[in-house]
């Protein structure tokens, strides 16, 4: 069960907030500023920050930033009645992972709460063997014996993805919420240039291949011994 930390100043929409993640199985936590959700954040380890904007003591923007000077790497999603683009890309510098505009929609609330956790499980995972190679998502690398790619980080985030679930297929949308977030206004064929990057640096790499899966998406496949043998 992923813990939650509602920052905000208002308490009848914390408290809608709360019941729609509760309902949906997740344990919540408040703070009405970024002082207060600071102090939260020393007694309890949390998953992922719903945080406002304009709050008293410390607003969403400074609370974001210590996180991020501190090397946290906890997703947080900005919520706030400020929906110019100026605020948002504020925002995004200061470390948010996502961005709504109030009036809040739960329903598309709970989907980007998702999206965030799953993209976080995925770039949580520090290291990731398959075969030979090895993906380090802290230095954002994928090295096979003394040959190492520094990837940028969508690339290396498609990457993990895909390796994470061999086999299973991922269709751009499934791709795009997981790596540029839920609602992205990014065109979908981005995911296909990236897929196509991949492909050319990791030609000569035969413990996987990225295939595309026609009308559905992508999917990695594990090359075994055999398999390499074979071909």
């Amino acid at each position: 069960m992923a813990n939650i930390l509602i920052v905000e100043d208002n308490q009848n929409l914390r408290k809608l907030m709360r019941i729609h993640l509760e309902n949906a199985g997740y344990s919540i936590f408040e703070a009405e500023n970024g002082v207060d959700a600071l102090e939260v954040m020393e007694q309890t380890h949390i998953h992922l920050m719903v945080v406002d904007i304009m709050m008293p003591k410390m607003d969403g923007f400074e609370l974001t930033g210590e996180l991020r000077s501190a090397k946290m790497t906890i997703p947080v999603l900005m919520v706030t009645a400020r929906e110019s683009l100026e605020d948002k890309r504020t925002g995004f510098k200061t470390g948010a992972d996502d961005y709504m505009v109030k009036p809040v929609d739960m329903e598309e609330l709970l989907l980007r709460v998702e999206a965030l956790l799953r993209r976080a499980k995925i770039s949580g995972k520090n290291i990731l063997k398959i075969g030979d190679t090895k993906l380090d998502s802290d230095s954002l690398t994928v090295s096979k014996g003394d040959h190492i790619d520094v990837l940028p980080q969508k690339e290396f985030l498609l990457l993990h993805m895909l390796l994470s679930y061999p086999g299973k297929i991922f269709t751009r949308q499934m791709i795009m919420d997981e790596i540029w977030g839920y609602g992205s206004e990014t065109d979908p064929r981005t995911v296909d240039v990236h897929i196509k990057r991949l492909r050319e640096k990791f030609m000569d790499n035969a413990t996987f291949s990225i295939e595309t899966i026609r009308g559905l998406g992508y999917k990695a496949v594990i090359n075994t011994p055999q398999k390499r043998a074979s071909k």
